[in-house]
């Protein structure tokens, strides 16, 4: 028998699957004893298959899948005639994938309503919000292999010379032809020790002493500040709408949470094995 929990995974694969096509759209493709396949009925097959199929052209497909149904036709036929359809097993299992089907219909029509060009938009406004606390530097650095040359480097500048002049001559790193400069980079995007120092420091400011990782020495200097620029909408666009979708589903399970009388029950201990406990002198060796 065919265990509840299999046949729940196959449910979700094929709700996940393409919906049916319109009818002008989904042409017949083979009958099984009189019974129609049609197109719709093959692709909606296709959220069973391995990944690396999925990705395949329908087309492609076509055959593979159209088998697929027809076998399960004929193995759903036989076990009608077999009277499995009236099995008590069998029609718990259709029962709760019936309540399977139906809770992927209401999310799905319920979403949909909800998951308007509006509410994306207010997403990605709720999103550049919370952007904004993210802040990135455009800073440059001079690095050295030896601390006592960084403090050197540290000292010329406070004398007055030109950073960029000092990073094209005596940095070692792959920026010092372009005077040290880095861009613009969240903190994320540093080793740890550079982008702490580098976010302590204001707009104009050079790092008091060297700065050490794995690379070196670093004197460093912050030339601007600002909030992080936000991705356009069109590059996040699946991306918000999935989160949005997932935000519209929790607030509406909620919501029937609310409204509803829900009992929960402890289940009952197990019973202890062993026949109970042992009375006194069981244990002793009868004389």
């Amino acid at each position: 028998m065919i265990r509840f929990a299999a046949a729940a995974a196959g449910l979700a694969l094929i709700c996940a699957a393409v919906a049916p096509a319109a009818a002008q759209d989904d042409p017949v493709i083979a009958k099984v004893d009189g019974a129609e396949v049609r197109r719709s009925d093959a692709l909606l097959v296709r959220g069973r298959l391995p990944q690396q199929y999925q990705q395949l052209p329908a087309e492609m497909l076509m055959p593979m899948l159209t088998n697929i149904v027809i076998d399960t036709k004929l193995l759903a036929n036989a076990a009608r005639k077999q009277g499995l359809a009236d099995n008590a097993d069998v029609k718990d299992q259709m029962r709760r994938l019936e309540e399977l089907v139906l809770e992927q219909a209401v999310l799905t029509r319920y979403i949909e309503a909800q998951l308007t060009d509006e509410a994306i938009q207010k997403r990605y406004e709720e999103f550049v919000a919370e952007s904004a606390k993210n802040e990135e530097v455009h800073a440059c650095h001079i690095l050295l292999e030896h601390e006592s040359e960084a403090k050197e480097v540290i000292a010329e500048l406070k004398g007055g010379a030109d950073f960029a002049e000092l990073a094209k001559a005596r940095s070692t790193g792959p920026s010092a032809p372009q005077g040290g400069d880095l861009g613009f980079f969240g903190r994320g995007e540093m080793v740890p020790e550079f982008a702490n120092a580098a976010f302590a420091l204001e707009a104009g400011a050079v790092s008091e002493e060297p700065v050490k990782t794995d690379f070196g020495w670093h004197v460093i200097k912050v030339e601007e500040r600002r909030s992080a620029a936000p991705p356009p909408i069109e590059t996040i666009a699946d991306s918000l709408r999935g989160d949005l979708a997932q935000r519209i589903r929790a607030a509406y399970v909620e919501e029937l949470r609310n409204a509803a009388t829900i009992e929960r029950f402890e289940p009952e201990p197990p019973a202890a094995s062993g026949g109970g406990a042992a009375s006194e002198g069981d244990d002793k060796p009868k004389e």
